[in-house]
């Protein structure tokens, strides 16, 4: 089972610089997506492709403030 940590670093590796994420932004993209995360693993394999879909689907503004986000 892959944590929500695990899922960040493996991510954050494989991503180019304005594709990193930050927690907040993956505890946004959960509540966006519920269903992804029932069985509460954050395997890279299921998870990860629609992440990417989401994060680019949000503007330069708001990435930058869910990278800000404390949550």
């Amino acid at each position: 089972m892959t944590t929500r940590g695990q899922f960040l670093i493996e991510h954050n590796n494989l991503s180019p610089l304005n594709m990193r994420a930050t927690l907040g932004m993956l505890l946004f993209f959960e509540i966006k997506k519920p269903a992804l995360f029932i069985s509460g693993d954050y395997s890279i394999e299921k998870i990860r492709r629609p992440f990417v879909f989401w994060l680019t689907s949000l503007s330069d503004v708001q990435r930058t403030k869910m990278r800000k986000s404390k949550k």
